[in-house]
């Protein structure tokens, strides 16, 4: 896995990966920012959010359940101090499907979170990670 970042003025970065894909990061403006792109430690939230997204929607997928759509709130808490690392990290999905089992989608989510979500696992060393979880018919 590859990627390139390049400094384009003041604090704005274009990341691109190593598949082509592109994406701006800049700074608050009082960073010296303009506010132009997600900040680089949204981009692990993000990231992280992407990963057991994915994860939960195969998974339930794989075990033939009809889910229609996934959404996940982030919130999250840093150190005060450098390295301001994430400290604590809450994620709450909301998982639509016909008939699915609460039950399906707590596996879902566990095996994301133990086995198969990288970037959960490496945030995981050190932050607290909690989730919770609403089951909505549709």
């Amino acid at each position: 896995m590859k990627a390139k970042i390049t400094w384009v003025e003041a604090r704005t970065f274009l990341a691109e990966s190593g598949t082509g894909h592109a994406v701006v990061m800049d700074g608050a403006p009082e960073a010296g920012g303009r506010n132009l792109g997600p900040r680089p430690m949204e981009m692990l939230l993000i990231g992280m959010g992407g990963c057991t997204a994915f994860d939960v929607v195969m998974i339930l997928e794989k075990g033939r359940h009809a889910v229609t759509d996934c959404q996940i709130g982030i919130e999250a808490e840093r150190a005060e101090t450098d390295p301001k690392v994430f400290t604590k990290i809450h994620l709450h999905f909301r998982v639509v499907g016909k008939n699915l089992p609460l039950s399906a989608v707590q596996r879902a989510v566990d095996l994301s979170a133990e086995k198969y979500c990288s970037a959960s696992i490496m945030l995981g060393k050190t932050a607290e990670i909690t989730h919770t979880i609403d089951v909505i018919e549709g």
